[in-house]
């Protein structure tokens, strides 16, 4: 499943003005999930306090883990024969069971998974026996399960269980749901869709809902004659349904063995293209009415990407069949079900006249992720949610292997350290982060872990493995892996031996080290000119947001090291396995005026320290671009993290950030907005904003009147990002020929003279709305009214916010719960506010808890409700926001969110701390350098 939302706008962070490195919760985002729990206990929070010192002190109490039990193991299934009946009037449906199951120990009962389920009647057959009537069902609620009682003992061997049974097609886009839509008469309509990961196909039908529990389907679905019916497999029979004409019965192909949260069906309108594979699988995309063309661009990334991944792990593709529908009401960004995977159209659809540059690189990726998992995931499936981690950071790698094998002008590996990368090691320098591997008991806690450390450290990890390993050995070990466990269950050791096997190196030693401890080291380096070598010396820490690591725990990772020199900044010149505190190594011909960069690339998982020589002389390498454009954005990164921590000071990384002015390259831009716009937030809390306006005017003028407004002939897809980021960057610090223009373009675009090309509608947007008045809002709710892509809705909802006047923000804020916006995209407006400014900050949070009972009512406790929340607060910088959040939390529980309230009041604090800690000293810098010469000292 791909959250992947917080990395989606990543790509566009500038523009929105949200907080980029802090506000996932993606993917996902980007990588969404949220599950409904009946029972909770009250939440225990961290005790937070402010320390003097320059550690910022978070001392906790872990919540308690709720008790809980896997499913017995004396009848499991073999087979579902599965019946559903939706009715899309009375938002309910009827279901027939019949699981051929295996009896292995004698029992009187049976246990299966059930949520918000009313079972009718339930008997057993045993093979060659009577049938045997349930005597009773037994619903415990809180662990979502029944069970059922049967007069006499279940004798071991085969036999069938029937359950005939209700349910609500319930509007939380979880389990089996109802799912909105306009036709293109705008009559409203609805479809019944699926969302089953992580624990919620127990909410479509009584079953063994735990992902080591596999059996095959046969899945029946009873629909109106007019809708179209999908479910995991081919259609293999379609005829009237003989107790009433209007409907149809649909029957599918049974499917391979399988875990029920891959499951999937859907019933409503769609329109579709096709195609066929390379190696012969029948491709579609299902598009809303009308938008069939929309769907063409995922089409054809979809069928290379087939191929590439049987060509990679050299096991074809199982199904005879894929499909990538969009769905109009969905959580999460993407969900993999076998065959039939479901999206957000913003994920699917793309229009080639109104989808801007970013939009298809992120339909592109998120196809990429999904069909990752056909194999990695659903062929061959983790054994528990402890493993989810491999499944979701295995995809989120080889997502970006996939889109660079497709389109390498796209840059894309550059994008992932920005994207997954870094802020995977900001979430994981915090004290409230969790180690990759997370032993979940009850489901309620998995999915607090579908966040980005199982996600982007997870990529950022496999990244780090397949560069130690090589890509051969990497491939032999995948293949390996999927042949032994297909159709099967496998956890993280099982891949590490099979990785082992092919490579011969230590694969588990090292690994173990990165995915059952939490954090990262920080490289510290010292180095010393020895005749025509020099000598390095490596010393690894824990690294912490909160400054350098006192606690009493040896921290040590297994690290792979890579060095390279200003002779030759695309040659590894030597590796090194740092397995110990620190280590001395000598790396042969080094002149003395030539650097040495420990990390190229910016693969390995960790922050890196210079000495302040070996630093002098890397800062030339960023003017003159030497160094490449991944290691010119890891510098920075790097160096602008170790200033938060307080472990050098933020003028410092200014004048680095100075060393950018001829920097042309997208990613780098990016990343350097992001963190601009983090310190530029930060500020804001002591009135110092306008001096960091004007730095970032400065420093971001020259690109902006090198690329201009328009496009250039020769001009590829990252130019086209590049010039969206900096024109809103410019626009947003209220760069005045900048604004003038976005002004005279935006009335040109509303007027109908002048269409804004996609590529320019956001920071067009988000400057007129930043230095706009209440007519500039009105218009832009009259252009999100009359927008009929969705992309083009949710690019003006995450501008919304910017608008400046404190009662305009409150309309924004109650747009965001109308029905304008889509519910999944509440959460993007309330963000956007949020992130805007100060008062923006102040306004969102009094909202989301003046709305607490509708809005936790909506998300029901899951992910979502986890991003509104990091989203609303992350940006306060005063301790007693920490303490008013906390407070806040107690009274009102959102267990599914407890780490992420968390982490958030850890934010607040290690924000209060910086600002104090820098802000003057800051100012004065920013002072100081626009001062006429004379008076500077």
């Amino acid at each position: 499943m791909l959250l992947g939302l917080g990395r989606r706008i990543l790509l566009s962070s500038s523009v929105t003005g949200v907080i980029p490195k802090t506000q996932f919760a993606l993917s996902n985002p980007a990588r969404l999930r949220f599950v409904t729990r009946l029972t909770v206990k009250p939440a225990i929070y961290r005790t937070v306090t402010a320390s003097t010192s320059n550690r910022t002190q978070v001392s906790s109490t872990m919540p308690e883990k709720r008790p809980f039990e896997r499913l017995p193991t004396d009848v499991s299934p073999v087979n579902y024969g599965l019946s559903l009946k939706p009715d899309l009037i009375d938002f309910t449906f009827e279901g027939k069971l019949e699981a051929t199951v295996e009896v292995t120990h004698t029992t009187n009962q049976i246990v299966m998974n059930c949520a918000d389920i009313d079972i009718i009647t339930a008997s057993f057959v045993p093979e060659g026996g009577e049938e045997i009537n349930a005597t009773g069902f037994n619903y415990q609620n809180e662990d979502e399960k029944v069970t059922l009682s049967f007069p006499s003992a279940l004798q071991k061997g085969s036999g069938m269980l029937k359950i005939d049974f209700v349910g609500e097609l319930n509007d939380k886009m979880k389990g089996f749901y109802r799912s909105k839509y306009a036709i293109p008469s705008g009559e409203i309509r609805y479809a019944a869709v699926t969302q089953f990961e992580a624990t919620d196909a127990r909410r479509a039908f009584p079953c063994w809902d735990e992902p080591a529990i596999k059996a095959t389907f046969d899945i029946i679905l009873i629909v109106p004659k007019d809708r179209t019916a999908l479910s995991n497999m081919n259609v293999i029979d379609r005829k009237p349904c003989p107790d009433d004409e209007n409907l149809s019965e649909v029957k599918f192909a049974r499917t391979p063995i399988m875990s029920t949260y891959l499951v999937a069906f859907v019933v409503g309108e769609y329109d579709y293209v096709e195609t066929k594979s390379s190696d012969g699988v029948i491709v579609r995309v299902y598009t809303p009415i009308g938008k069939g063309e929309q769907g063409r661009f995922a089409l054809e990334v979809a069928a290379k990407t087939l191929p590439f991944y049987k060509d990679y792990f050299n096991v074809p593709y199982p199904l005879p069949k894929i499909d990538l529908i969009a769905i109009a009401d969905f959580a999460a960004g993407a969900m993999e079900n076998w065959g039939l995977v479901t999206y957000r159209e913003t994920a699917l659809l793309i229009d080639p006249k109104n989808s801007c540059s970013s939009s298809r690189q992120w339909v592109a990726l998120v196809v990429g992720h999904e069909l990752a998992h056909q194999w990695f995931g659903n062929l061959v499936t983790m054994e528990w949610w402890t493993h989810l981690w491999l499944n979701e950071g295995f995809a989120s790698w080889i997502e970006y292997l996939c889109v660079d094998h497709c389109f390498p002008e796209y840059d894309i590996w550059t994008q992932f350290v920005s994207a997954d990368y870094t802020r995977a090691l900001d979430l994981d320098a915090l004290d409230n982060s969790h180690p990759i591997e997370v032993n979940v008991g009850h489901p309620s806690e998995v999915d607090e872990i579908f966040d980005a450390i199982s996600y982007s450290k997870g990529a950022s990890v496999i990244r780090m493995l397949h560069d130690y390993i090589g890509d051969e050995d990497f491939r032999k070990g995948m293949n390996a892996y999927l042949l032994k466990f297909q159709n099967k269950n496998a956890s993280t050791e099982d891949l590490w031996d099979c990785l082992e096997q092919s490579s011969g190196k230590p694969i588990a030693a090292v690994m173990n080290s990165w995915t059952k401890q939490m954090g990262f080291p920080i490289i510290l380096v010292e180095q010393e000119q020895q005749g025509d070598d020099r000598v390095l010396k490596l010393s690894q820490k824990k690294f912490c947001a909160s400054g350098p690591y006192s606690g009493d725990e040896c921290h040590k990772w297994m690290v792979p090291i890579s060095i390279c020199t200003s002779d030759a900044p695309t040659c590894i010149k030597m590796n090194v396995l740092l397995d110990c505190a620190e280590v001395t190594i000598t790396v042969k011909n080094v002149a003395p005026d030539q650097w040495v960069k420990i990390n190229p690339g910016t693969v390995g998982f960790y922050r890196i320290q210079y000495s302040s020589t070996m630093l002098e002389s890397l800062i030339p390498g960023i003017r003159d671009l030497t160094l490449l454009p991944v290691d010119r954005l890891g510098l920075q990164n790097d160096l602008f993290s170790l200033a938060r921590a307080g472990m050098i000071s933020t003028v410092e990384v200014l004048k680095v950030m100075e060393a950018f002015v001829n920097e042309p390259n997208y990613t780098v831009w990016s990343d350097l907005s992001c963190n601009l716009g983090i310190l530029s937030t930060l500020l804001a809390n002591n009135d110092y904003h306008e001096e960091i306006q004007e730095f970032i005017r400065d420093l971001f003028t020259p690109i902006g009147q090198k690329l201009g407004w328009d496009t250039k002939p020769g001009e590829g897809h990252l130019d086209a990002l590049l010039r969206g980021l900096v024109l809103g960057k410019l626009g947003k610090a209220g760069h005045k020929p900048t604004l003038e223009e976005a002004r005279r373009r935006f009335r040109e675009h509303v007027d109908g003279k002048q269409i804004l090309p996609a590529d320019l509608r956001s920071p067009v947007y988000l400057t007129v709305l930043k230095h706009g008045d209440s007519a500039t809002l009105d218009t832009m709710l009259k252009l999100h009214k009359q927008a009929d892509m969705q992309e083009e809705r949710n690019r003006i909802e995450r501008v919304l916010g910017a608008i400046a006047a404190p009662d305009l923000i409150q309309k924004v804020l109650s747009f965001a719960l109308s029905e304008e916006v889509r519910p999944q995209d509440t959460v993007s407006v309330i963000g956007g506010v949020a992130g805007s400014s100060k008062h923006g900050r102040k306004a969102a949070w009094k909202f989301v808890r003046d709305n607490w009972e509708e809005l936790h009512n909506r998300y029901q406790g899951g992910f979502l409700i986890s991003r509104l929340i990091k989203l609303s607060v992350d940006g306060f910088a005063v301790e007693k926001m920490a303490a008013e959040v906390k407070s806040f939390f107690e009274s009102h529980p959102a267990p599914a969110a407890e780490r992420t309230i968390q982490q958030c009041c850890e934010n607040i604090l290690l924000n209060a701390a910086w600002l104090k800690r820098d802000s003057e000293l800051i100012h004065e810098y920013l002072l100081q350098r626009k001062a006429p010469p004379a008076a500077k000292v």
